[in-house]
């Protein structure tokens, strides 16, 4: 039976991460890579590098967004526990200095040299890559067609919401345990009223304007 073409977008939509790239890439250490933070007012921006093991991979990887938090930090605990994780931060002080980009690229190389083992390739979520020394590919919406990109977009995401809830008892009023630091009208009321915080990114718009 041919299936119809909205069929095959709807099949194409719903198609979970596999294994295809990292074993097109033909090598024996593969890590995904991504990053959790660029479009926020606030915190860091957080990158995960994570090498998994073929014959010991999590069920339920996916892109980050598509996961409930309480199903990313159960998955955080497994991926910690079975594959080799790497993780680089990159400040709002940083990310100022140098800009959102720079930070990115520059967390992302972090993540890769905290990892335990040195990777024989790379698998990157977008469309850049930053200065490596060993073969890296960039995968547009790689988190949601690799296994080992998705791995490090759970990692990534959870440990900067973890990072900003920790910053809500830190600067309170702000409301960052909700919003993580991204622009939300509750955000932009409460920067008004209180003005930046020190984990602001001075650079950007909204903030700028109160300073």
């Amino acid at each position: 039976m041919t299936m119809k073409k909205q069929d095959l977008r709807q099949n194409s939509n719903n198609a979970l991460p596999n294994w295809h790239y990292e074993s097109q890439s033909g090598v024996q250490r593969i890590a995904g890579v991504d990053e959790a933070g660029r479009g926020p007012l606030a915190g860091p921006v957080v990158a995960a590098a994570v090498i998994l093991t073929p014959n010991n991979i999590p069920d339920g990887l996916n892109d980050s967004k598509k996961l409930s938090a309480s199903k990313r930090d159960t998955l955080l605990e497994i991926i910690m526990l079975c594959a080799d994780v790497g993780i680089g931060i990159s400040e709002p002080e940083e990310i100022d200095r140098i800009n959102i980009l720079h930070a990115t690229m520059v967390a992302m190389q972090r993540a890769v040299a905290d990892l335990v083992h040195v990777p024989d390739a790379i698998l990157i979520d977008g469309n850049r890559c930053p200065n490596f020394t060993i073969p890296v590919q960039a995968i547009v919406k790689g988190d949601g067609k690799s296994l080992s990109i998705a791995a490090a977009s759970i990692i990534a995401k959870t440990v900067r919401d973890r990072l900003m809830i920790q910053a809500d008892h830190r600067f309170p009023g702000y409301g960052h345990s909700g919003h993580k630091g991204y622009p939300t009208k509750a955000h932009r009321d409460a920067l008004l009223k209180r003005g930046a915080s020190p984990i602001h990114r001075r650079h950007y718009a909204p903030v700028r304007s109160v300073l």
